[in-house]
């Protein structure tokens, strides 16, 4: 069976509204970001090519503009035949904060705040991975890297056998991914706060035949504080 390799890539640079924690924002990349999204064109171009390993048909992407733009550009940069489609999948969103979707983080506190149900926020409530919001449809950090370790499990699951191997791309965010390396075993716990993802630089991991996940190529960023996740 050939390999079965996976890029993941965080979203480039995007006109993120401040002070919101929630990475559900409708935006699109900035100029920034749309260099972000060539540069991942061509590492991945050359990694490619240095392995010879074929490129599956399909970029994964989450549902948000900057990264279904930031898989575009990819595509259309890569300029394969046939040429790459994207699909859109709410699995490989970052975590959900539910109700308080793209309110500001001061916002969110005087919520909690004013509802007697609640107890006051933990002060690194943001960061920390394990902690979810009590409101409908959020998700803990943790929660949502469960999610897309699942998909990126199923989706290379499928992949047909290649020789020598087959390279999926997959772009989403940050957080989630990071989260997600950690289900699969190629992050330690506690690095989670202390690395974090570059901007339209892939990270590859290999699915080995056993099932168990590798870290092959591409540097996790550390990061200068591990106060927060952003996206």
């Amino acid at each position: 069976m050939g390999r079965r390799i996976a890029a993941i890539i965080r979203h480039g640079d995007y006109h993120q509204m401040a002070g919101a924690p929630s990475a559900h924002q409708p935006y699109p990349l900035n100029t920034s970001g749309k260099k972000h999204a060539a540069e991942a064109a061509n590492i991945i171009d050359e990694i490619q090519q240095k392995n010879g390993w074929s490129l599956a048909t399909e970029i994964d992407c989450s549902q948000m503009l900057r990264a279904w733009q930031t898989a575009d550009i990819i595509a259309q940069t890569l300029g394969t035949e046939p040429e790459l489609q994207l699909q859109s999948f709410d699995e490989l969103a970052e975590r959900c904060v539910g109700s308080a979707a793209n309110l500001t983080t001061e916002q969110i506190s005087r919520v909690i705040h004013d509802d007697p149900r609640y107890e006051e926020l933990p002060q690194n409530w943001k960061s920390n991975s394990e902690y979810r919001l009590p409101f409908q449809g959020a998700e803990s950090l943790l929660e949502a890297g469960q999610r897309v370790a699942e998909h990126l499990n199923v989706r290379l699951s499928k992949l047909a056998a290649n020789v020598p191997g087959t390279l999926k791309l997959f772009v989403g965010h940050g957080a989630s991914f990071r989260h997600a390396a950690y289900h699969l075993g190629v992050m330690k716990y506690d690095d989670i706060a202390r690395l974090s993802m570059f901007h339209g630089r892939p990270v590859f991991l290999e699915l080995l035949q056993d099932g168990s996940w590798v870290h092959i190529a591409g540097d996790w960023k550390i990061r200068k504080t591990n106060s927060e996740f952003r996206d």
